[in-house]
């Protein structure tokens, strides 16, 4: 155990001076649980199960523009299909491509979808320095008490975010003990609960699952996204341990497509799937069966969405995917930013018939049944 919690005062003090002397405020700092919107069940994460979809950003036809019309229907939509809730500004989102205005917009376009649909928001943070993080966390704050994301009061957010998707950090690789500490210092002044982002091939930053259990007992982390790669034996140790997961109020999401229906089988609560955007409601009763304790069921629609995922993921995320939605007719436009390019079309096709696969197969299933 790396013994570092969110007590250690002179970190605490630190915090505090660099949040509050750049102007910004921390909101309920004393109780980061203490958002309305929170825990919808009362208490614990009971709120993080099921599908959520991690949205893309619609863009005009050159790309300079966000597409706010286009992101409130396809959040509707996937709402529509079964999804449980929505993540705004993830890497799906391609939001290092964004600027601060329009984070602003997609998230406020997130967030008047989630308090139309009254289903739980979790905002993307991205920031390797804990100084950075807890400015952007300082600034998700509840409509009632002040500017959203940095926004001007009147462009506040119609709902409180219910969590924060919150990287571990990149390019500097800390240590695992620095990961508890940065996080035990970001729990204990966010206005809302953390959702831990594990991504280790993108942060270049692999966790054990001794520091997970760690990161579950902090007050204020509601759960992880968990996106190794695989399923590894940290996966297994981690799902396996009850003192760490379910009845402890700690949620492990499956964060990478291909392996949802594994995680989900070992336990896992959900999955934050790109792939959902697609078949939603394939993958809301892929998770359904697992819980159901249908195994056979939920192994053969596994298979199918796995080769979904697999072509989805031909190419960089999110450009398969946009240009599925596109030629679906879901989004004007196919475009990405650069560095991303557009999908090759035999891609798009390929990701089409794994698409039409997986609607037969759901389609047999109802009938058998």
């Amino acid at each position: 155990m790396t013994n570092v919690g969110a007590d250690d005062s002179s970190l605490d003090l630190n915090l505090r001076l660099s949040v509050h002397g750049d102007g910004l405020q921390a909101g309920p700092q004393a109780n980061p649980q203490a958002s309305p919107q929170a825990s919808p069940e009362g208490g614990g994460s009971g709120w993080l199960r099921g599908i959520f979809v991690p949205l893309v950003t619609p863009f005009d036809r050159d790309g300079t523009r966000v597409d706010a019309a286009a992101l409130e229907r396809l959040g509707h939509e996937v709402l529509d299909d079964g999804a449980a809730g929505i993540v705004a500004l993830g890497t799906t989102a391609e939001a290092g491509a964004l600027d601060a205005a329009e984070r602003r917009k997609v998230a406020d376009v997130c967030a008047r979808v989630c308090a139309d649909r009254g289903v739980p928001l979790v905002v993307g943070i991205g920031a390797n320095d804990t100084r950075k993080a807890a400015q952007e966390l300082a600034a998700l704050t509840d409509a009632a008490s002040g500017p959203a994301l940095g926004a001007a009061p009147d462009a506040a957010l119609g709902v409180a975010p219910t969590a924060a998707l919150v990287t571990v950090p990149s390019f500097t690789r800390p240590s695992e003990a620095g990961v508890v500490a940065h996080f035990a210092a970001l729990a204990a002044h966010s206005p809302v609960p953390l959702v831990i982002y594990h991504i280790p091939y993108r942060t270049g930053r692999a966790l054990s699952a001794e520091t997970l259990r760690e990161l579950a007992l902090l007050p204020g982390v509601a759960g992880v996204k968990h996106a190794v790669g695989g399923v590894d034996a940290d996966t297994v140790a981690l799902l396996g341990d009850p003192a760490a997961v379910g009845g402890g109020g700690f949620a492990v999401m499956a964060g990478d497509d291909l392996y949802v229906s594994p995680m989900l089988a070992l336990g896992a609560s959900g999955g934050v799937l790109a792939s959902a955007h697609l078949a939603t409601a394939a993958f809301a009763a892929l998770a359904d069966r697992w819980e159901r304790g249908d195994a056979a069921g939920a192994r053969a629609l596994g298979h199918r969405l796995a080769r979904l995922s697999a072509a989805l993921f031909a190419e960089p995320n999110p450009v398969v995917l946009k240009g599925v939605l596109a030629a679906q007719g879901r989004i004007p436009h196919a475009t990405v930013r650069l560095p991303l390019l557009p999908a090759a079309p035999e891609n798009v096709t390929a990701a089409l018939r794994a698409l039409d696969d997986v609607d037969r197969g759901l389609g047999e299933a109802e009938a058998a049944a």
